[in-house]
């Protein structure tokens, strides 16, 4: 269940398709692990006050903007969040969060996350 904030930041890049996080019937989709991780991060981030949730949203417009300008628009590689992510990594660095060093170490843990197998079931 989201908290006021989190709902907010969800709907404000429902506006546009282009800005829209992918939904799958209603729901966002994530594909892998680490687009749930990167999109928990960029809210929580900010509902900590890191930065303003606006500032996020217009750092993701401008990091596809450029991706756009320098790709073909049917490009097979498109990533919607690996644009969140390039955005949400300039905006850390930017507002000092974290710093190139530990960000480059955190985001291959990030993107090397594996789902947790379930605990096995002793009764």
């Amino acid at each position: 269940m989201f908290t006021k904030f989190e709902h907010f930041a969800a709907t404000s890049l429902m506006g546009s398709p282009e800005e829209a996080p992918p939904r799958q019937d209603g729901h966002l989709q994530f594909d892998r692990d680490w687009e749930k991780i990167a999109f928990a991060v960029a809210i929580a981030l900010s509902k900590q006050g890191h930065y303003e949730w606006e500032d996020f949203r217009q750092m993701l417009i401008t990091t596809i903007a450029e991706w756009e300008n320098s790709h073909a628009l049917d490009d097979p590689e498109w990533d919607y969040y690996q644009c969140w992510l390039t955005a949400l990594e300039k905006l850390a660095l930017e507002s000092g969060v974290i710093g190139s060093d530990e960000l480059e170490a955190q985001l291959a843990q990030i993107l090397h996350c594996k789902e947790m197998p379930a605990p096995a079931n002793n009764t």
